[in-house]
């Protein structure tokens, strides 16, 4: 009997295991059609329109994997182009006899600012080339709409409405969670505005917190009215006027002041395309979505050149070690810089910057690759929608730096939290602790008991040096006096807008003028660009999120804007070490 179950035991375990290979190599199949299927080139007929529809989060890079299987919607092979190959895109329909024009298909565009704001530029250089753009909307998002006013022409749903209010910014605060759980958190930074502790010591924005944000919204809002208003040959206080009335929620007083040209139903707005095009009424709109035409040849990159600019994508959190696709790993991200500044072929590095910043320490073995790269090479940085604190750091040893108006950068300042959690075991879990220690201070830090008085000196001690540091980077990178850098830093944020007045930024500008920027200070005209870091290959990613690894993408995807907390609370609990990091997670809406 004995042998028997082993018998059939040990048959189980060979068949599930034949099973598990024999699932495994049927995905791996299905990832090599969808690769190919990608890879496959696609005609574009004659007369065509290119549509954009902007409803999933863009990321500055492309993501390579194909997959969405913890949506509700199961499989997608088609993936959801970057910010690099939408900007590309554009640039190629402007030249493509076979693009007619655009239809922008919008109404919510889950993106940052600077993001939208470089797409805008794209389609604004586009409506130059003579062709057409024209967007429709069943309802606007205040986002969704200032990327609308690029177009020819406007038009909303007769039962719709454009959501256009002015901006706000929402922070928020978790004292009072933590005081019902007995747990006490102390925080030590370094800089007036370093307010990155204030949702753990406080209910509401400090004084100097508010004053930032009131000055970055302000900026972002004059930028966003700016914009519109001369796109649609309206003023900035008529715009305002609608906005504190929120008018322009009823398509007919949308119309009426002239935020649109029509109130058209799906019908009408198909018939106006047919119009432009020239086609009969019964006739089909050829028309390609950005993730197809994506597959098309682009004849101005088509051609192979020995000289190359390295793209160096910096996406997320900086943290320690090795990280993902979407953190900057102090590993990953230092060995790709250093791959670009060794190879010979690589005449300048752009370093594209989406960052809140975070650990210090691995921002400065990023920074150090970036200076030592600069000394070899032109690098020149493009920051998107945030570039702060770590963000920041990495970037001052560029020899030119751009911004966008709207880009988040600044926030020169350090601090470090830490919790005590002693109350919270003892009075709500019943849980003590004792110690025994070969020295005073073995157990530090330790979250079961508050810092002495003697660890805080220690700790405010290191903040003060990581803050001077700071300090000097910065001073040399962007050749200021410390004291100059002092008065700007602090820890305040500021506006892509007041970063060019005081010196953080050379100039506006996106991720195309950077590398053309890039190209002319290492004074080549034909090259070839190259992206790094490496990006795990389909199967990889999706055997990691069959295996537990589910990327961020999949959960924001979920949790949509609930994902910004989720996000911050998640850092928080990961947090190690002094901080370099954005002062708050914010929300501008």
């Amino acid at each position: 009997m004995k042998e028997f179950f082993k018998f059939m035991f040990a048959s189980m375990l060979g068949t599930f295991i034949i099973l598990v290979i024999t699932f495994f190599l049927f995905l791996g199949m299905i990832v090599s059609l969808a690769t190919f299927a990608d890879k496959k080139t696609v005609s574009i007929e004659a007369n065509s329109v290119l549509h954009i529809k902007l409803d999933k989060p863009v990321y500055d890079r492309a993501p390579k994997d194909r997959f969405n299987f913890f949506m509700p919607s199961g499989l997608d092979f088609e993936k959801v182009p970057g910010l690099n190959e939408i900007l590309d895109n554009i640039k190629k329909a402007e030249s493509d006899p076979n693009i007619k024009g655009i239809l922008l298909d919008l109404s919510l565009i889950p993106s940052g600012f600077s993001t939208v704001r470089e797409i805008r530029g794209a389609l604004s250089d586009f409506k130059s080339s003579g062709k057409f753009i024209v967007a429709y909307g069943e309802i606007y998002t205040q986002m969704a709409y200032y990327l609308a006013s690029v177009a020819d022409e406007i038009y909303l749903h007769p039962h719709g409405g454009i959501e256009f209010k002015g901006l706000a910014a929402e922070l928020f605060f978790i004292k009072g969670t933590l005081e019902k759980l007995d747990i006490d958190v102390q925080v030590i930074r370094h800089g007036k505005y370093k307010s990155a502790g204030e949702l753990l010591m406080y209910d509401k924005m400090s004084p100097s917190n508010r004053e930032q944000l009131d000055a970055l919204i302000s900026d972002l809002w004059e930028t966003m009215t700016t914009d519109i208003a001369r796109d649609r040959n309206l003023s900035t206080d008529h715009l305002n006027t609608v906005a504190d009335k929120l008018d322009a929620l009823e398509a007919e007083k949308a119309l009426f002041y002239e935020l649109v040209d029509g109130l058209y139903h799906k019908d009408q707005l198909l018939a106006a395309l047919k119009d432009k095009l020239g086609i009969e009424e019964k006739a089909k709109i050829q028309t390609v979505s950005l993730a197809k035409y994506t597959q098309t040849p682009d004849p101005a990159k088509s051609k192979a050149h020995k000289d190359k600019i390295a793209v160096v994508y910096a996406i997320g959190n900086i943290v320690d070690g090795k990280g993902d696709d979407l953190t900057i790993g102090s590993v990953k991200m230092s060995e790709a810089i250093r791959r670009a500044r060794e190879n010979d072929k690589v005449k300048a590095i752009v370093l594209r910057v989406n960052s809140p910043g975070g650990s210090a320490t691995a921002s400065e073995v990023i920074r150090r690759e970036v200076a030592l790269a600069a000394e070899t090479k032109p690098v020149v940085v493009s920051m998107g929608d945030l570039a702060a604190s770590g963000g920041y750091w990495i970037s001052a040893p560029a020899n030119k730096i751009f911004a966008d108006p709207s880009t988040i950068t600044g926030s020169i300042g350090v601090f470090g939290a830490f919790p005590n959690m002693q109350q919270f075991f003892n009075k709500k879990l019943g849980i003590t602790f004792d110690h025994t220690l070969t020295n005073k201070y073995a157990d530090f830090p330790n979250v079961t008991r508050p810092l002495t008085d003697y660890e805080t000196i220690m700790i405010e001690r290191m903040i003060d040096k990581i803050y001077q540091d700071f300090l000097g980077l910065v001073s040399e990178g962007r050749g200021m006096g410390t004291e100059q850098v002092d008065a700007i830093g602090q820890g305040r944020v500021w506006s892509g807008t007041d970063a060019l007045e005081i010196g953080l930024i050379d100039q506006f500008g996106g991720l195309q003028d950077a590398i053309i920027a890039a190209a002319e200070l290492a004074e080549v005209t034909e090259y070839n660009l190259w992206s790094l870091p490496a990006q795990k290959d389909p199967f990889q990613q999706l055997f990691d999120e069959l295996t537990g690894n589910v990327n961020a993408q999949r959960i924001e995807k979920e949790l949509g804007d609930f994902y910004t907390y989720y996000q911050h609370i998640k850092y928080l609990s990961e947090m190690k070490g002094v901080q370099a990091r954005l002062p708050f997670e914010i929300r501008i809406f």
